[in-house]
């Protein structure tokens, strides 16, 4: 009798989560304050650090990280960056599992895509997209829940005030 074989399981489909926020400000500026000023946009509450936390950055370029560090010092990284293309976009890996805790490498990673187009010389639309979720995999859904919602959301809302 021929063994059977069944075809892999296809990823769980989870929507992406989109936000967006118009702010008085050129591109080239939101993207400064998104990834040169992390610290006065970044909700509190995400933290990943054990102790306080002393610091935030991104390192520029594609492969850099943006990461966090606390006051003795120790890193826990975010992610890396997949695409730096100022003052356009940034696209990054988001190194959550589905319990909110931190992941070693992007293996399960889902991804964050940030938009920064302008509307006229002096307005920019900003963009940030959540995708590729199912990649959290069986807390996927509740990370999706806890994303969605109306725009702007915390994290533009902060960085609106920011800009």
């Amino acid at each position: 009798m021929p063994e059977q074989t069944q075809a892999p399981t296809p990823p769980q489909t989870i929507p992406d989560v989109r936000k967006s926020v118009t702010v008085a400000a050129t591109p080239e500026h939101c993207f400064a304050v998104f990834t040169e000023r992390p610290a006065d946009w970044w909700p509190p509450s995400h933290i990943l650090v054990k102790k306080e936390r002393a610091g935030l950055a991104f390192e520029p370029g594609v492969g850099g990280r943006y990461y966090e560090w606390d006051v003795d010092g120790n890193e826990i990284a975010w992610g890396r960056v997949l695409e730096w293309d100022p003052p356009r976009r940034l696209v990054m890996t988001w190194r959550i599992d589905g319990h909110w805790q931190s992941l070693p490498d992007d293996e399960r990673a889902s991804e964050i895509e940030v938009d920064f187009t302008a509307v006229d010389p002096h307005t920019t639309k900003v963009e940030l997209a959540h995708v590729k979720l199912h990649r959290h995999g069986e807390g996927a859904h509740g990370i999706f829940k806890a994303l969605d919602g109306p725009s702007p959301g915390e994290t533009l809302e902060r960085f609106a005030r920011a800009v």
